[in-house]
């Protein structure tokens, strides 16, 4: 059997672990890219004043929600495999999937971004660190709405 013979055999299982694949791994590297950023730009901060450690932690925490979400939707897209899927169903997982994948990639990446400038005003004013919260989750409302997208349609599939 050639590679494309197995495609044509197997193409619906194929594609539909392709795409869980992209929404857990997209995601999850947007979101350890994300915290990892907002955690660099927090070690600074902490050198200095130590007692910020929890609030800063707030803000590094908030770009590791794209990759729980990618992951959720990987773990219900588990639950629609089977050996025998056709490649249709396989394609309709794999565009399901897409909206988490590169939504949370690219929205955990500018949310850490902006999670990183709001420890700026931790450091200067921390009675307005919320603020600095509250525009990074400003940036989560699209991840949130990739996810719902790809819940949707998860949800809706009919196969």
């Amino acid at each position: 059997m050639n590679f494309s013979q197995m495609v044509m055999e197997n193409g619906g299982i194929i594609f539909a672990v392709i795409g869980i694949a992209l929404a857990v791994i997209l995601s999850g590297i947007g979101s350890a890219k994300g915290v990892g950023i907002v955690g660099e730009a927090a070690t600074g901060l902490i050198i200095e004043e130590p007692e910020k450690f929890g609030k800063s932690l707030v803000l590094q925490l908030l770009p590791g929600t794209q990759g729980l979400y990618g992951f959720v939707i990987g773990l219900m897209s588990l639950g629609s495999l089977s050996v025998d899927m056709t490649f249709a169903n396989g394609m309709y997982i794999l565009f399901a999937c897409l909206p988490i994948a590169f939504v949370g990639y690219f929205s955990a990446v500018y949310q850490a971004r902006t999670a990183a400038a709001g420890l700026a005003i931790l450091a200067k004013n921390e009675e307005h660190s919320t603020k600095g919260i509250i525009y990074a989750v400003m940036v989560e409302t699209y991840a949130l709405l990739a996810f719902v997208m790809s819940l949707i349609l998860l949800s809706s599939g009919g196969f």
